[in-house]
């Protein structure tokens, strides 16, 4: 099945449409998703502003859309509904604009170049936040702190030179607590969108530390509490109670900041006030700590405790976009999800061809056409070895083709994602994607004499 995209005045787009395309660079728009339905009028009257005609995906906009990504994406499961249950009507609209510093931290290191020392890197950083948590409620835990605050660090700079490296590394299935694991990751999402705005290195090293922090009065409560997933209003008191006790924890250890304790104090503050232990509204939670509860957030949505099936990040951004100006500050919820994509690293996704692949590796220019490995066929068998694709690339080559007159538009098939998949929807092993994709030959070309697939081959030539 292929995209088909027809073009029409910007004056004609209707709730429920897909729009795949504008007549400008969607950095020139306040548009956080290249490619996205439209789901309200203030997002056509947006469109009416910026653009005079745009381009829309008939095939995902011809059935009725209906004009909430909330129903869009009704499927999302038990704990995500739960996780967004307290937003409230009102719209927090008082809060001041970002501040972004764009491009201040060029990709200076390649994924193969930085991946072998963020892989020991990550092994440390998880060791460091284990001890912590073990060493915190015994009063030595000054070791650990330090050995914390320098992978922290470390951490920083592998995420400024490579961003997709870390972000790989938050795939890999270790024996950690979920408690441990949900930390790392939660700080390497903070530090790719602290990075995104440009916060300088202490700033995000501070965000760092306090994102690997801001779980450890968990350790202080009942495991059971902890993995129990319906709670009464009595255990939920209890439960949100491990805020303060990771504050009071923190405020007896030496070298830990006030600054990154105000992160772990204000991460589960919300805009609208709805939020714990203070019910502080808008401005007065500070920038980190506003940050530190999307990516808490979005992590806990797409790797929730004890859940079969986690939400796949395209519903994860749904929900953090639905609540945006309520729990969320808006804009900072769009530029997160323009600092990390629809469609992750590490991703699982459905071609249109019906082929499923990996994201391997990102494309900041134009972010719906990413790096793949191919992993399965049309027919969700395996293939013998997945076959690499930069989606932009192939683009670009096919509409050389057209623009020489040596085939008509309508005779090519454009390559799409579909669709992402929940994580698990098959037995695909990423991270032994993400070492192939590595380790892949240098040409392109050569890979696919190796990896010949008359289909395959014919479809991305």
């Amino acid at each position: 099945m292929g995209v088909k995209q027809i073009k029409i005045d910007a004056s004609e787009v209707t709730v429920g449409m897909f729009v795949s395309g504008l007549d400008r660079p969607w950095t020139q728009t306040p548009f956080p998703l290249q490619g996205f339905y439209v789901h309200d009028l203030e997002e056509v009257n947006q469109l009416k502003i910026h653009c005079r005609h745009v381009y829309i995906d008939v095939i995902k906009g011809a059935k009725p859309v209906k004009a909430s990504l909330k129903s869009t994406y009704s499927t999302s499961p038990v704990k995500a509904r739960r996780l967004v249950r307290s937003v409230e009507t009102e719209k927090v609209t008082d809060l001041p604009p970002l501040k972004i510093k764009p491009n201040l931290y060029p990709v200076v290191e390649t994924l193969k170049q930085e991946v072998s020392g963020a892989r020991e890197l990550h092994r440390e950083v998880y060791s460091a936040v284990g001890q912590v948590m073990d060493s915190l409620g015994k009063g030595d835990a000054k070791a650990a702190i330090l050995d914390t605050k320098r992978a922290a660090s470390a951490m920083v700079g592998s995420v400024l030179r490579c961003p997709d490296a870390f972000t790989w590394l938050t795939r890999v299935k270790k024996k950690d607590s979920h408690t441990y694991s949900h930390a790392v990751r939660s700080s390497v999402w903070g530090i790719l969108l602290g990075r995104h705005l440009g916060l300088s290195k202490p700033e995000l090293e501070i965000l760092a530390m306090g994102l690997l922090l801001k779980d450890v009065g968990k350790t202080l409560l009942p495991t059971a509490l902890l993995e129990k997933k319906q709670r009464t209003a009595a255990e939920i008191a209890e439960y949100e109670q491990f805020v303060t006790l990771g504050v009071e924890l923190l405020m007896k250890t030496p070298d830990v900041v006030p600054r990154v304790i105000s992160v772990v104090r204000t991460h589960q503050e919300r805009v609208n006030g709805s939020g714990f232990p203070a019910h502080l509204r808008g401005d007065k939670i500070p920038l980190l700590g506003r940050i530190a509860g999307i990516v808490t957030f979005y992590d806990e949505v797409t790797n929730p405790r004890g859940e079969r099936y986690p939400l796949s990040p395209s519903r994860a951004v749904a929900q953090l976009y639905e609540a945006r100006d309520s729990l969320f500050q808006g804009d900072l919820v769009v530029e997160f999800i323009r600092a990390i994509g629809l469609y992750p690293t590490g991703t699982l996704v459905e071609l249109n061809t019906g082929e499923v692949a990996v994201v391997v590796e990102q494309n900041f220019e134009r972010r719906l056409k990413p790096h793949v490995m191919v992993v399965m066929d049309p027919y969700k068998r395996l293939l013998e070895q997945p076959i690499y694709l930069d989606m932009a690339e192939d683009d670009r080559k096919k509409q050389i083709k057209v623009d020489a007159g040596k085939v008509s538009a309508s005779e090519v098939e454009w390559i799409e994602i579909a669709q992402d998949l929940e994580p698990g929807a098959h037995e695909i092993n990423v991270l032994q994607i993400c070492n192939q994709y590595i380790a892949r030959t240098a040409s392109t070309k050569g890979l696919f004499g190796f990896l010949k697939s008359k289909r395959l081959a014919g479809m991305f030539g």
